[in-house]
């Protein structure tokens, strides 16, 4: 079996800078699992890493998108699987890096959305619901046909209820009982799936710190340049979090400290959702940042015993 790894866990944990110094020791090449970062142009809010701090290292699916392009699960399996087979004809190893759970999953046991083609006009429907409506709305929409869903899908969360209540309207099926099924799938990969985790307080202090970089760093200025340039304001990009908080700013809804706010307490929750979902994951190993000094250490040994060479 081809080998992967997959280095994942919720969002300001340290995941990028230590992908870096993984892929150096093993010649591995990284594949963004970041719903945002693929996007050109969306650089401060997506804290996407610059060409320098790659250090060398190959990246894929990060500036490969215009804002206005949709990304989803479906797009975003086929690319990766795309970079992987790239990746490994070169003799490289495969590393998955991102807190976007789903999207991993798709790719690690390769649940088949082939059957289900996207539906863009439900989509706007859905999107246009939530900006008239909020997303309180659209998540009760989702409780009605799909409650376990709706259990772990936080109506901030638009991307996910989207989808959810698209594949329902897709198949007549719910999506947490397709999720569980594929689940069960054997993975077609020699993998090791890293969570790297840490004191929930020491992270939510981490995404306030960056919250406040990024508005030092001209988070306004970029999501400004985004609308003049034609981006529209309800484009899945712009409902990420970081954007549709600062769209509300330069709206006159509110002011940049309360939209600061609004960014750390979205990202927390985020954080917090992260974390229930690798807790539902199989055979993921937590790299655990208050029990060892050197994760790098600790994740290069699990390798070792999974025997994965490129």
């Amino acid at each position: 079996m081809d080998p992967l790894i997959i280095l994942s866990g919720p969002t300001a944990v340290g995941k990028t800078a230590l992908s870096i110094e993984l892929a150096k020791v093993i010649g591995g090449s990284i594949i963004s699992a970041d719903s945002m970062q693929v996007y050109k142009g969306m650089d401060i809010g997506t804290a996407k890493i610059s060409a320098d701090k790659q250090q060398g290292i190959p990246h894929y699916l990060i500036d490969v998108l215009d804002p206005a392009d949709d990304f989803n699960v479906v797009t975003f399996k086929h690319m990766a699987e795309e970079a992987i087979a790239h990746i490994i004809s070169e003799g490289r190893i495969p590393v998955i890096v991102g807190g976007t759970g789903f999207y991993i999953q798709s790719v690690l046991y390769d649940i088949d959305f082939s059957d289900h083609e996207v539906m863009n006009g439900y989509r706007r429907e859905l999107s246009d619901l939530i900006e008239e409506k909020g997303g309180e709305y659209v998540h009760r929409m989702l409780e009605e046909v799909d409650d376990r869903a709706a259990r772990h899908i936080h109506f901030n969360d638009s991307k996910r209820m989207i989808r959810a209540l698209e594949y329902y309207k897709q198949t007549g099926q719910r999506i947490s009982d397709h999720n569980s099924e594929e689940s069960r799938k054997i993975s077609p990969y020699n993998y090791c799936y890293f969570v790297l985790t840490d004191d929930r307080q020491k992270i939510y202090d981490r995404i306030n710190e960056r919250v406040d970089k990024m508005i030092e760093e001209g988070l306004v200025g970029e999501v400004s340049s985004l609308i003049e340039s034609g981006v529209g304001i309800n484009c899945i990009s712009m409902q990420g979090i970081g954007y549709k908080e600062i769209i509300r700013y330069l709206d006159g809804e509110c002011t940049l400290d309360e939209a600061a706010d609004m960014i750390k307490k979205n990202s927390r929750h985020f954080a917090k959702r992260q974390l229930t979902w690798f807790a539902r994951e199989k055979n993921v190993i937590y790299i655990d940042k208050r029990q060892t000094e050197d994760p790098l250490g600790s994740i290069l040994s699990e390798i070792k015993k999974a025997g994965i060479t490129g």
